[in-house]
């Protein structure tokens, strides 16, 4: 019987299209513990798992880009999603659509993670807050243009002081979009200049309502402002990462516009009382300085002003006379001490030692130029009888006297008959010239 065989992708592709046809695992609603988790740039590769079992996780990057929360290792999640192989491998996994932390709400987790994270880089410290201008020119309110919130804070500030200029600047203050539209108009509103006081907020909600100010990019863009920022968002019980970095947090719209509004009538009020308070001061003052004036003028040393330095005069005299008479004291003290010490000095003068050891000198120099000569004359006795000593010894005296000098043919010196052969060719130097001999018999007397 002939069997017909799969490939392994074949086989692979089959597994594959039975899961993806399977309707229970299109759409499987799955809790475990996270394992083998590591955030990566993109898509995320990760694990599954309960006390018994694992399985292969993969999350899209367009999935996991909507999730509010950070994953952590060994979170317990509840996942969405559909199982399906990897043909390539044959290996099964589930492919995540949603994730959100078990038995807390996915964007509570996501508040309270980015709330630490912020709280540790101190973006809360109170080092960072800017003071509230206690006399604005002109505020910015970014909400919505549509809500109570902007008629609140106008008719707050108008109520306090109507001079005041307040400008809108719509944005969006939830939904997708919002924390983006926020974020541009905090930076148009420093871009724009000229402005003391800026105001963020909304009314109450539900915390999905008010994420966009829990939004990591709308709290660093509060950081950044240069503009003292006002939060007030939602109710007095809620607590919003902006709240947390703004420079100071309204319980309402209409506190935002009152703590960021004095009240005109209390300014000019103030304002008259210190002016009649400077004005009484000066006027004290003056008149203190003016019977302070007239005492001195009325003093004796006004009178007689010549009294004021008479006593000075004599005492710079006494001092004058008496500086007059140290100085010739020193003076003279430093003159007998110099006498003295040019008396000793010429005791003490080098020349007459340098006149003796001159001559000293003359002394030993002919000293030394007789011993010179006397051990030259002896030297060169000495040396005449070493050279005669040393010609009577010449061998050119002893063959002056009939004696010669015998050589082989290399020129060596032949001071024995063993020292030839016959036929060998000798050379004899004579006092007067050398002759060749060839060598025709040897007698030895060793032989005799």
């Amino acid at each position: 019987m002939k069997r017909d065989y799969l490939t392994v992708t074949a086989l692979n592709q089959y597994i594959n299209q039975k899961f993806d046809k399977d309707p229970y695992l299109n759409r499987v609603y799955l809790t475990g513990e996270l394992s083998n988790w590591r955030k990566r740039p993109g898509h995320q590769y990760f694990s599954v798992k309960d006390d018994k079992s694992v399985i292969s996780a993969v999350m899209w990057k367009g999935q996991f880009g909507k999730i509010k929360f950070e994953p952590e290792e060994g979170m317990k999640v509840l996942i969405t999603g559909r199982v399906s192989t990897f043909a390539r491998s044959g290996q099964y996994q589930i492919y995540v659509d949603s994730m959100e932390p078990d038995g807390v709400g996915n964007l509570y987790v996501a508040y309270e993670q980015l709330k630490k994270k912020l709280y540790d880089e101190g973006l809360f410290e109170q080092e960072h807050k800017q003071a509230i201008p206690n006399y604005p020119k002109r505020i910015a309110v970014v909400t919505s243009q549509s809500g109570a919130v902007i008629r609140d804070i106008i008719d707050a500030v108008r109520k306090r002081d109507p001079k005041i200029q307040i400008v809108l600047f719509p944005a969006a203050v939830q939904g997708e979009n919002a924390a983006k539209e926020i974020v541009n108009q905090i930076k148009h509103v420093n871009d724009l200049g000229g402005f003391d006081t800026m105001i963020i907020g909304r009314g109450g909600g539900s915390i999905e309502d008010l994420w966009p100010f829990n939004e990591e990019e709308v709290a660093r863009a509060i950081y950044d402002s240069d503009v003292p920022i006002i939060s007030s968002v939602g109710h007095q019980t809620d607590n919003t990462i902006a709240d947390f970095v703004a420079d100071i947090r309204a319980s309402t719209p209409t506190q935002a516009g009152v703590i960021a509004s004095p009240v005109l009538n209390d300014v000019i009020e103030k304002i008259r009382n210190n002016q009649n308070a400077l004005e009484n001061a000066t006027s004290n003052i003056i008149k203190m300085k003016r019977q302070q004036l007239n005492q001195q003028l009325n003093s004796y040393i006004f009178k007689h002003p010549e009294r004021l330095y008479e006593s000075y005069m004599q005492q710079k005299d006494i001092l004058t006379e008496k500086l007059f008479n140290e100085f010739s004291k020193i003076i003279n003290t430093n003159k007998n001490e110099l006498q003295l010490l040019v008396g000793k000095l010429k005791g003490i003068s080098p020349h007459n030692l340098v006149q003796s050891n001159l001559k000293q000198l003359d002394y030993l120099f002919e000293t030394m130029q007789r011993e010179t000569h006397n051990i030259l004359s002896q030297k060169n006795e000495l040396l005449v009888s070493k050279v005669a000593a040393l010609d009577h010894l010449s061998p050119l005296k002893i063959m002056a006297r009939g004696y010669s000098l015998v050589k082989n043919k290399n020129g060596k010196l032949i001071k024995s008959v063993l020292d030839v052969k016959n036929d060998e060719e000798l050379n004899i130097e004579f006092k007067d010239g050398n002759i060749n001999a060839n060598v025709t018999n040897i007698n030895s007397k060793e032989d005799k």
